[in-house]
C-alpha cells in the first residue's frame, strides 16, 4: 500500500475539512465533529465552537494561518489519516489543554526544552489497522528531530483509562517506537521520546 505522508499546509485546508466532514471521529455523532479546532495554538478565549459549522470555519482559518499543525496521510490522492502534532508551549492556551491536560508535567517547558506534542489521530474506518497511525507517528518524530525539538510527547489511552476514545493513539504503538511512560495518573498517561 502506497501511503504518502504530507505536513499540513495552507493549501490542504479544503482537503482537511472535507476529511473531517466525511470521516467518523470518536463516537461518530455528527454534532461532535471536532475538526481538531480545540487542539491548536489559538487562544480559546472568546471563541465559539458550539456548532459543526463554526468549528469547520475555524478549521479552515486555523489550517491557513498555521494554528493547527500536523500531518495528513494520503492514499490514491485522498486523505485517509490525520495526526495533530504541535509545539507544546504553543498549545498551553488551547481550550482542550485547559480542560483536560492538568495531569501533564510542564517541567520540560519550564526548562526551555522544545517539545512536539501529539494530541490526536483520526484514521478513515476502512484504513484502520493498516499501520497508518504508525507512519504518521514516525514522520512526526523524524521532522521534529530535523527541526531541533528536544523531545516528542504524547497522551495515549489505555483500555482501562477513563477516556472513552482512542483518538490519542494506543500506548503500545508509542512503546514500539521508543517512547517511555513519564507520568501516569487516573486522568491519563504521558509518554516521551528523547530526540537528543
Amino acid at each position: 500500500m502506497n501511503i504518502e505522508i504530507r505536513k499540513l499546509a495552507p493549501e490542504h485546508a479544503e482537503d482537511y475539512v472535507r476529511f473531517f466532514d466525511t470521516t467518523p471521529h470518536d463516537d461518530c455523532v455528527d454534532e461532535h465533529k471536532c475538526y481538531c479546532v480545540c487542539w491548536c495554538s489559538d487562544d480559546c478565549e472568546g471563541r465559539d465552537y458550539s456548532t459543526v459549522q463554526k468549528r469547520r470555519e475555524y478549521a479552515l482559518r486555523y489550517v491557513k494561518d498555521g494554528s493547527i499543525q500536523g500531518y495528513l496521510a494520503y492514499y490514491d490522492g485522498k486523505i485517509v489519516g490525520w495526526c495533530n502534532a504541535n509545539t507544546k508551549s504553543d498549545c498551553l492556551k488551547c481550550v482542550s489543554w485547559r480542560r483536560m491536560m492538568g495531569y501533564v508535567p510542564l517541567d520540560d517547558v519550564s526548562a526551555g526544552l522544545k517539545v512536539k506534542s501529539i494530541f490526536c489521530f483520526v484514521i478513515a474506518p476502512e484504513m484502520r489497522r493498516k499501520g497508518i497511525a504508525t507512519l504518521l507517528l514516525e514522520r512526526v518524530c523524524q521532522d521534529a528531530a530535523e527541526e531541533g525539538f528536544d523531545l516528542v510527547e504524547a497522551y495515549p489511552y489505555k483500555s482501562s483509562s477513563w477516556q472513552s476514545s482512542d483518538f490519542g493513539g494506543y500506548l503500545e504503538m508509542y512503546q514500539k517506537k521508543g517512547f517511555s511512560v513519564c507520568a501516569e495518573t487516573d486522568q491519563g498517561v504521558v509518554v516521551r521520546k528523547s530526540l537528543r
